[in-house]
C-alpha cells in the first residue's frame, strides 16, 4: 500500500511539473511577438498603453504588438506565416479567441486554429505561451464576473503550453478598469501587464527584478 501512494504521488508530481515547467529566463533585448486581437492592439487606451508597451518597458525585451483589432484564431493563424519568416523569435505569446466567442464560432474550429498556431512556432523551436481570454458573457461583465473560457486549458494540456490564466477576466470583470464592455482602459492594460509580468517570472520566462 505504502509503495502504491508513493507512485500515485510521483505521479502528480510529474504531472504538475509538466503542466509547469519553469524555463529559461530570457536576456534584455530578447524579441518577443504577441499575436492577439484588439486586447493587444489597444483598443480602449491611448497609444503607448497597451499591454505590450507596458511590459517591453518592465522587461527591456523588444516586443512586436502583432495585435490586430477585430482579428478571429483564423486571421491570426492567417497572419503567422508572415511573422515567423521575420526576425528570430525568443517567445510568442497568443492571445485570441475573443472574437470567435463574440461571433459564435464553433469551439472545435478555435481550438483547431489555436493549436496550429502553437504548433506552427514549436516546429520552428519558438517557446510559446497562451493567454486566457474569458467567455463571452454580456450579463457576467456587467455584474463584474467573468471567467476564462475553458477551452485555454484544454489546449494547454494537450499540446504542453504554459497557460497564463484570468489576467483579462480579472480586469473585464471590474468596471473601473474598463474603457468599453469588452476592452480595458489604461489602467486596465497596466495591470494586465504588470500580472502578465508576474506570470512570467514564476513560469522562468522572465528573471525576478
Amino acid at each position: 500500500m505504502k509503495k502504491l501512494l508513493f507512485v500515485i504521488c510521483l505521479l502528480i508530481q510529474l504531472a504538475a511539473c509538466e503542466r509547469n515547467p519553469h524555463f529559461t529566463a530570457l536576456p534584455t533585448q530578447a524579441n518577443v511577438v504577441i499575436l492577439g486581437d484588439s486586447l493587444t492592439y489597444g483598443t480602449g487606451a491611448n497609444r503607448g498603453e497597451d499591454y505590450a508597451s507596458i511590459l517591453a518597458s518592465k522587461t527591456g525585451w523588444h516586443i512586436v504588438n502583432a495585435g490586430v483589432p477585430g482579428n478571429t484564431s483564423s486571421n491570426g493563424l492567417e497572419r503567422l506565416p508572415a511573422i515567423l519568416e521575420g526576425d528570430k523569435i525568443d517567445l510568442l505569446i497568443v492571445e485570441l479567441g475573443g472574437n470567435d466567442f463574440i461571433r459564435r464560432v464553433p469551439v472545435k474550429e478555435t481550438s483547431q486554429n489555436l493549436k496550429t498556431i502553437l504548433a506552427q512556432a514549436k516546429a520552428r523551436q519558438i517557446p510559446t505561451l497562451l493567454l486566457a481570454i474569458p467567455e463571452f458573457s454580456p450579463f457576467g461583465a456587467a455584474v463584474g464576473h467573468l471567467s476564462d473560457h475553458p477551452i485555454y486549458e484544454k489546449i494547454a494540456e494537450e499540446t504542453a503550453t504554459p497557460l497564463v490564466e484570468d489576467i483579462f477576466s480579472e480586469v473585464l470583470g471590474n468596471n473601473a478598469l474598463k474603457a468599453d464592455p469588452i476592452h480595458p482602459n489604461a489602467d486596465g492594460y497596466r495591470v494586465v501587464a504588470e500580472n502578465l509580468q508576474q506570470a512570467l517570472i514564476k513560469l522562468g520566462f522572465l528573471a525576478k527584478p
